[in-house]
């Protein structure tokens, strides 16, 4: 049995090119591992915070050792939402993120996970040869639709790629839901040719 993180990063409806993929690869992963659990994590359903100065306070008590207690309830609210997103990274074996392309990058809560889950001594540790993964190996689908073509060339796909591998991940794949609004006349099979790839590689994540 794996556990399977499924990193929702997107605020619209079901009806989103991205989630319409999303959704057709967890149903072939299901169909195909029924004993792996998969947890959905929706950051704008629970308004991931950014990173922020409640975020740095907390960091500061507990590196003096002392009470978090200190905290407002609305700074507590927020670190237990950082705490909850690195627990749910390390004890995850498999990771899909999902997320619409805006401006050629993630959208900020995505980049606020992403900055969420990299914590010194949690998930990577410095040493003299520099960062090493804390919680190396898994295996991560990046799905990420864009308007145009941009074939993994755009920041957020190097990004999301980049940072991973930083964590250790291997190998992180993606499937690009891309170029229906520059060809509409191509959309439904560019979106059919998307849902194609989704199958498959659900088949061997």
């Amino acid at each position: 049995m794996k556990k399977v993180l499924v990193v929702k990063a997107h605020p619209e409806n079901s009806e989103s090119r991205t989630l319409k993929v999303l959704n057709q690869f967890l149903k072939d992963y299901e169909d195909k591992n029924p004993e792996d659990v998969i947890q959905i994590d929706d950051l704008y359903d629970e308004d991931f915070p950014e990173l922020g100065p409640d975020q740095f306070e907390a960091w500061s008590l507990m590196r003096n050792n002392d009470s978090l207690q200190k905290l407002s309830k609305d700074a507590k609210s927020k670190i237990d939402l950082y705490n909850q997103a690195i627990d749910q990274y390390i004890d995850a074996d498999k990771i899909v993120i999902a997320n619409p392309m805006w401006n050629m990058m993630v959208p900020t809560k995505l980049k606020s996970w992403i900055d969420a889950i990299n914590i010194a001594g949690k998930t990577f540790k410095y040493t003299a040869d520099g960062a090493e993964p804390l919680a190396p190996g898994k295996k991560v689908i990046h799905i990420q639709s864009a308007g145009g073509f941009y074939e993994g060339k755009d920041f957020g796909s190097q990004y999301i790629k980049g940072m991973m591998e930083f964590l250790g991940s291997q190998p992180v794949q993606k499937i690009s839901v891309e170029g229906m609004d520059h060809f509409p006349e191509k959309a439904e099979g560019l979106m059919q040719e998307s849902l194609s790839e989704a199958s498959k590689l659900a088949t061997t994540f």
